[in-house]
């Protein structure tokens, strides 16, 4: 795992005004609020929930949601399942393809470890060759039958990854169930593009289409006599759906732990909980000109797929529009179609709280995130987490 610096660490205790800027901030009451109300939900819909830890990439928040009832974890790299692992992760799901033989060697090694030490690794297939490579890695490094889940990844609409339903999705199980190495898992089934579709009834209709192909699979593998373990899949935008649908085992929702801008901007199912923001870019006034200021938060601190951050908790009636100021500058302007007509502007040194626009991206810019507890304009440095995957690309 990775180190704190002592400058870093001393914080804690400290008074959350006292985080330098920019740095990404957890409001930790928030966090917690959010786990509960995801692990009722998960309690109330009877099915696992296995949250995604590309999200926060931290082994010690991934163990926080184990406390409170997360069965595991799902990642998409092999070196965010070794970071997490050497954290003291033992359950996880690499819910994406691996085909290339040096990253399969490290797959067995980690499935081996995990094996040893009472825990499981998972990984998605969506062709007979990757098959064929996983278990030959399994193989060549002496890893006991059945020590990897691996689970048949079906295209539900999205059309990035996986193999067609229905009858492909079999012929590939029975590929798996030919490997002694290898243990058949169930299917994966995400759409990822629907998370973001605005409305409610989207959603639902887009998930609707997802049942469709799952449920033509279910029938294929019945009809071929194979038992299905498990069906994974959903995020936070429409794990409503999935959950209530009852023939997903297991979902994935990952940002319900931060939630960010992009998110905020969908229309609320009242099916869903209320998830507040708990990730935030602190920044501060470093300049002030005719009619603009001026933070310390460029894009090396906030990913901008998703849109520019988005400016909160400001002074009441007041707004203010994020303008891209480039690597290491957000320029700000009054927002006058927001209300603020008298043209304000914060002071130099005021401190300022943005929401990204994309959480995941964001956390893996920063090498900590810093917990705070009671409020982050009164709230004290409670503790200080590593983003131990940041740069786990392969």
């Amino acid at each position: 795992m990775k180190s704190i610096p002592e400058t870093l660490q001393a914080l804690v205790g400290q008074a959350a005004r006292r985080i330098d800027t920019p740095a990404l901030v957890i409001d930790l009451d928030a966090m917690d609020r959010n786990i509960e109300r995801m692990a009722r939900f998960a309690r109330q819909h009877g099915v696992l929930w296995r949250p995604h830890a590309k999200l926060h990439k931290s082994a010690h928040i991934a163990l926080l949601l184990e406390q409170a009832g997360a069965c595991g974890h799902c990642v998409q790299k092999v070196s965010e399942a070794e970071a997490l692992a050497e954290g003291g992760v033992n359950n996880i799901f690499i819910s994406n393809e691996v085909v290339s033989p040096a990253k399969l060697e490290r797959v067995a090694r980690l499935a081996k470890t995990l094996y040893a030490r009472s825990g499981r690794l998972a990984i998605a297939v969506d062709n007979a060759e990757g098959v064929a490579r996983l278990a030959r890695a399994m193989q060549e490094a002496k890893a006991a039958n059945g020590a990897i889940d691996v689970l048949v990844e079906i295209n539900v609409g999205q059309n990035r990854c996986g193999v067609a339903p229905g009858a492909a999705a079999v012929e590939l199980a029975r590929a798996i169930l030919a490997q002694p190495t290898l243990r058949f898992a169930g299917l994966q089934a995400y759409h990822g593009g629907a998370q973001h579709l605005r409305s409610a009834r989207e959603r639902r209709e887009a998930i609707a289409q997802v049942l469709g192909h799952v449920n033509r699979t279910r029938h294929a593998f019945d009809a071929a006599g194979i038992e299905l373990p498990l069906i994974t899949g959903a995020g936070t935008g429409t794990m409503v759906n999935e959950a209530a649908s009852g023939v997903y085992g297991e979902i994935q929702p990952g940002s319900f732990l931060f939630m960010d801008a992009d998110y905020a901007a969908n229309e609320h199912d009242p099916a869903q909980p209320v998830f507040e923001h708990a990730l935030y870019v602190k920044t501060q006034v470093m300049s002030v000109g005719e009619g603009r200021a001026v933070c310390d938060a460029g894009h090396k601190s906030h990913a901008v797929d998703s849109g520019l951050p988005r400016l909160h908790a400001l002074p009441p009636g007041q707004a203010l529009r994020f303008a891209n100021g480039g690597d290491e500058h957000g320029v700000l302007y009054p927002a006058e179609e927001a209300g603020n007509t008298s043209g304000w502007l914060p002071a130099l040194g005021e401190t300022l709280w943005l929401i990204p626009g994309h959480c995941d991206p964001t956390v893996n810019l920063h090498d900590h995130l810093i917990g705070v507890r009671g409020g982050r304009l009164k709230g004290v440095v409670e503790r200080i987490f590593t983003v131990d995957g940041r740069g786990a690309l392969t």
